[in-house]
């Protein structure tokens, strides 16, 4: 072990760090210090085990040093030496937790006792903390999460058979011992509805994590295993008894996850659906089981939320129907002729009469992926940015395989036909028109720039007398008139906020300063500097 000697006499400091037989017991001198100072800066840096200290020393004596020691956290023990036969001294050292008081004039063998009982100290310590009981406490502690990423990644395919039975071993997971028919199922909340007001969309994952808290004091004691997989749904493996018969054990199965919804319901009072696997003979076969329960799961998007959903193999002789054209074919109409009050009437007859009867969940998302393109085909027609009419729901543009439940598909076609039509009344009420937009955002953006209409009108490829026209008619001002306009507001607020006059007319496209005042005087009726002064004297 190493030791740090703190002494402000030379001669003793010396003493103590060469005189004594320390390699013999195994210690190692590794620094020495005159102050307590001294001492903290090459305790960081050296990081010895034992330091003897001697109790009075200039700027900060022993006690000091011990207790600055105390209060870092550095594990190394403290041996004092002291020429105070004091009461309080020694009670103020063992308060700061120094392992022996020793008074001058020490022997070398009284010293070497102290330096040895506090390694002895230092030693049990290290036992206790690095030991073979404490890391099987930690080994415990964490070895219900090793066991939940050994079960994630088996899902994700991610382990060989023989790669699953060692690292199986590995986290305490006997995968032979587990032979005998099983079922996977996983659970997953609903996907929330409009007019939910207790849960947002965020609150998710509390609310996954809320169902796997619920299965898991239900299915307390039965023959499973129960964990989140990747996108935090419950995933519980059942195991059948020995004596169990085939058809009772799917029985009970289906029984408890059906309890566990009706418990979600109660307690969350949202819905959670269940998908249930087929059966297998090994627990290695975990992979096959959790795909087929997530399959199963998916057709919530055809039979409705709430639900045990069992696993059915895929039917090569039962192909989905061909669209009916007059139900699509109306609200097709509707959405490209702007008659979108219709729009809604014709997506509640097409819903009734193909997505209501839809066999499978594959057929639901077919009939989805047809409506979501006539949706963005219909925006493109209009010239509507899609975003704009969507709003929050255009996120499912981008993932329609989010849209997971029968009655969140239905709301979701709703609100975007909803959406047209409000972006239509908008259209109306303000008589906006997207060349007009397209040159305002273009003259926001570019305020800093020189402006005119002929070069405008050639980086949107209009004609220039065309677009004079019509932004005329839009606005009410010449485009010339507007862009000043803008650009003495954007000046004035930049002045009034403190900025230099020469900053102000570069922020607004002008290069040269003199022209800037004369063109702002003229707007305004005073100059640039008086604005900065009489908003400069009003924020004083």
């Amino acid at each position: 072990m190493n030791i740090m000697v703190v002494e402000d006499e030379a001669r003793l400091r010396n003493s103590l760090a060469v005189h004594m037989p320390w390699e013999e017991y195994g210690f190692e001198v590794i620094g020495t210090a005159s102050n307590g100072h001294e001492a903290l800066r090459l305790m960081e840096q050296k990081m010895p085990d034992i330091a003897i200290v001697d109790i009075q020393m200039p700027d900060m004596d022993g006690l000091e040093l011990a207790r600055r020691i105390r209060e870092s956290g550095m594990p190394l023990k403290v041996i004092v030496l002291s020429g105070h036969d004091s009461f309080e001294y020694a009670q103020r050292a063992l308060e700061y937790g120094v392992v022996k008081y020793l008074l001058k004039p020490a022997g070398k063998q009284e010293i070497m006792e102290a330096v040895r009982e506090a390694a002895e100290q230092l030693r049990d310590r290290l036992d206790e903390v690095h030991g073979r009981e404490a890391l099987m406490r930690k080994w415990n502690d964490h070895l219900p999460r090793l066991q939940e990423l050994f079960w994630q990644n088996c899902l994700a395919g991610k382990y060989a058979s023989w790669e699953m039975e060692q690292k199986g071993r590995d986290v305490q997971l006997d995968l032979f011992a587990e032979e005998g028919r099983h079922i996977a199922a996983v659970l997953d909340i609903d996907p929330l509805l409009e007019g939910e007001t207790r849960f947002l969309q965020q609150d998710v994952s509390l609310l996954r994590f809320s169902v796997e808290c619920i299965a898991k004091e239900f299915l307390q004691g039965a023959s499973c295993r129960l964990f989140p997989d990747a996108e935090g749904a419950t995933v519980v493996l059942f195991s059948a008894s020995a004596d169990e018969p085939p058809d009772a054990f799917t029985l009970r199965v289906h029984l408890q996850l059906v309890k566990v919804l009706t418990n979600v319901k109660e307690c969350l009072k949202v819905t959670a659906s269940a998908g249930i696997s087929g059966c297998a003979d090994s627990a290695l076969l975990v992979q096959r089981l959790y795909r087929e329960a997530r399959s199963a799961l998916s057709e919530r998007a055809a039979l409705g939320p709430g639900l045990a959903i069992p696993f059915r193999e895929p039917s090569a002789d039962s192909p989905a129907d061909a669209e009916a054209p007059s139900a699509f074919k109306a609200l097709e109409t509707a959405l490209e002729t702007g008659e979108f009050e219709r729009a809604a009437s014709a997506l509640d007859a097409w819903w009734d009469e193909r997505m209501e009867r839809a066999g499978s969940a594959e057929e639901v998302r077919e009939r989805l992926l047809l409506a979501g393109s006539l949706f963005v085909r219909t925006a493109h027609q209009h010239g509507w940015p899609l975003k704009e009419v969507a709003g929050d729901d255009y996120a499912f543009f981008h993932g329609l395989q989010r849209l997971t439940e029968k009655s969140q598909i239905r709301e979701w076609l709703g609100r975007i036909v909803r959406g047209f039509a409000r972006y239509a009344e908008s259209r109306r009420k303000t008589g906006g028109h997207q060349t007009v937009r397209t040159v305002l955002a273009l003259i926001e953006a570019e305020i800093d720039k020189e402006l005119n209409l002929y070069d405008v009108a050639d980086r949107i490829f209009v004609n220039s007398s065309y677009l004079s026209r019509l932004f005329k008619q839009e606005t009410g001002k010449t485009f010339s008139a507007y862009v000043l306009e803008r650009k003495m507001e954007c000046a004035k607020a930049a002045l009034a906020r403190g900025v230099k006059v020469y900053d102000a007319a570069a922020m607004t496209g002008y290069g040269h300063v003199s022209y800037f005042t004369k063109v702002f005087r003229k707007y305004w009726g005073v100059s640039p500097g008086e604005i900065k002064h009489n908003f400069g004297a009003q924020r004083v």
